[in-house]
């Protein structure tokens, strides 16, 4: 394992072929949280992941979680909630208020990834025009969101949340929509899980993914793309 000097200024990654397989893909440790370390790490298929207490540790996993937008599942429930049109839906108009509410969310009884460190460093950059968020509203609450990281073309979802039943999913359902008007073709959601593999997740080997991030580095997303707005408004 290698480990980042916490102060230096250098931005270095060994190539992700270098991750380990025991932790699956754990690459680095230590460095900083910095936005120029982190859109470094990002456009280089490697994320950061720690608990608090611990150093700074950086992943690229293999396989690797991707959501096909083509094979985005919307269930029927799903799609009728949308119709319904009951919740407005935001584009980055409360990044900083989705983001803790996903700290606030306890992973698996011991607590949450989602460190006071990482919040500054992921508001940061949302400062810099690197982070987004999409964010559910009823009335003036706020009751689901995601937020993720873009490099290139690509999002990385980072976290969800919801406070009223399915409200998430349907945050995924605006980000796909958004994605597919700029013909992104996936959503890095870097390790499939349960939930995410039962809206379309799949894994695809490392390779396969630097591939295609590496394409999608080339490319830039619409100018107004993320551009604070309302996207669909309650009826």
């Amino acid at each position: 394992m290698i480990q980042l000097p916490q102060l230096s200024t250098q931005l270095h990654f060994p190539p992700p072929q270098g991750a380990l397989s025991d932790p699956n893909g754990l690459l680095a440790f230590g460095g900083d949280l910095s936005v120029a370390r982190l859109v470094l790490a990002y456009r280089s298929g490697i994320f950061p992941w720690f608990s608090h207490g611990e150093p700074i540790l950086w992943w690229s996993p293999n396989p690797r979680g991707i959501l096909p937008l083509k094979q985005f599942y919307c269930s029927a429930k799903l799609a009728k909630l949308v119709r319904q049109q009951r919740y407005k839906v935001t584009v980055n108009m409360a990044f900083e208020q989705v983001i803790d509410a996903c700290a606030a969310i306890p992973r698996n009884g011991s607590g949450t990834w989602i460190t006071a460190e990482m919040i500054a460093g992921y508001k940061a950059l949302h400062h810099a025009g690197h982070a987004h968020s999409i964010e559910v509203w009823d009335e003036d609450k706020l009751v689901g969101g995601l937020y993720g990281v873009t490099t290139g073309k690509l999002f990385c979802g980072e976290s969800m949340f919801h406070q009223v039943t399915d409200c998430s999913k349907l945050a995924m359902y605006y980000l796909v929509t958004l994605l597919r008007n700029e013909n992104t073709p996936f959503i890095d959601c870097q390790m499939q899980n349960p939930h995410l593999q039962s809206l379309g997740c799949i894994e695809v080997s490392r390779a396969q993914f630097l591939q295609g991030l590496f394409e999608l580095n080339k490319q830039r997303f619409s100018a107004n793309c993320w551009q604070a707005r309302i996207v669909d408004d309650a009826k």
